[in-house]
């Protein structure tokens, strides 16, 4: 899989070396078919995810020149049916073939179609000077991508992609991708169903490796603060301890700091600090605790917050506890 654009057009260095690959490994061996498309729209996507993070990330944004690029994008469904009906495939051999859907939208476009999806308004302000370099900054700056890998993604939004060759409706006439907007909400659900629980049980096994007492990482791009300690407790009193947070008890750590937070959340029109919860010992998913909500709980062992304060993203707070050669290891 390349990105792809004219063999002609001014082409960035980031663009010409993937179509070099791809001229390399047709070179080598008569059996290569290249695939060439432009941003794949599903977790793991550097394009995607720079769309989703700006989106998510920014109510008002500026919108440089290259916002404004034409692109061809396709769901990572689309492009892993094209890979499998290819297999073994000989009139795909030797071939470069251009896909994407039958769409063609600016970034601009996908901002804004993000935005719908997830019912967030959003803002664009032309920019047209700033430029790839200093965009590259810019995007840095508010998102998790650096500077330096973001660069040449950046520099090659200037030239299109289109698709220009039709002949991957002639090799599969029965595939026929699906819209930005149904590519969208698939890599949406898919980030909702694996994000927390991939990333949580991640979290424990790396903890349990490493046995570093404070680790901040990004995952699947989110920021994931991971803290663990060990305690001559017996577990079912730390999973008690922990379970028992919120309402009149407030929290463990600088109890004032999340009331002050309450308060600001209640000013820009959040639940605010509501300080309750429920008077039964025993929390149950969807339970209310102060402003967050019971999202998971498996008794002596987890538990998991949402927060339902006001936020540019989501957040979570888990706690977690196992036996560990007789004393408890809270995550």
């Amino acid at each position: 899989m390349v990105a792809y654009g004219c063999e002609n057009d001014d082409l960035s260095k980031h663009l010409s070396s993937r179509q070099q690959v791809g001229d390399v490994l047709r070179a080598y061996h008569d059996g290569v078919t290249e695939f060439r498309a432009a941003m794949v729209v599903g977790s793991g996507s550097l394009s995607f995810e720079l769309v989703r993070n700006l989106t998510e990330r920014l109510p008002i944004m500026i919108a440089p020149k290259w916002l404004y690029t034409r692109s061809q994008p396709i769901s990572i469904s689309d492009v892993v049916t094209y890979l499998i009906k290819a297999i073994n495939r000989p009139s795909c051999f030797n071939k470069v073939i251009e896909i994407g859907s039958a769409e063609i939208l600016t970034y601009r476009d996908m901002i804004i179609a993000y935005a719908r999806v997830r019912q967030l308004r959003r803002l664009l302000i032309p920019i047209p000077l700033l430029t790839p370099h200093l965009s590259s900054y810019w995007v840095h700056m508010v998102t998790p991508v650096s500077a330096n890998i973001v660069r040449p993604l950046v520099q090659g939004l200037r030239n299109e992609m289109i698709v220009t060759d039709p002949i991957a409706r002639t090799l599969f006439p029965d595939v026929h991708p699906i819209d930005f907007t149904t590519a969208l909400d698939n890599a949406l659900a898919e980030l909702d169903a694996q994000q927390v629980e991939a990333t949580w049980t991640e979290s424990m096994a790396a903890t349990w490796k490493q046995d570093k007492p404070y680790t901040f990482v990004e995952e699947r791009g989110m920021l994931i603060e991971r803290r663990v300690r060990t305690v001559a407790v017996p577990r079912q009193a730390v999973f008690r301890a922990f379970t028992s947070l919120g309402g009149e008890i407030g929290w463990s750590y600088l109890n004032f700091l999340w009331q002050a937070r309450g308060w600001i959340d209640k000013i820009v029109g959040g639940p605010g600090y509501r300080k309750g919860r429920p008077r039964r010992e025993t929390l149950r998913a969807g339970d209310t605790v102060d402003f967050w909500r019971v999202e998971a709980i498996a008794p002596g062992h987890m538990l998991r917050l949402r927060a339902e304060m006001k936020l540019p993203g989501s957040a979570w707070l888990q706690f977690e506890v196992d036996d560990d050669s007789g004393q408890s290891r809270l995550c």
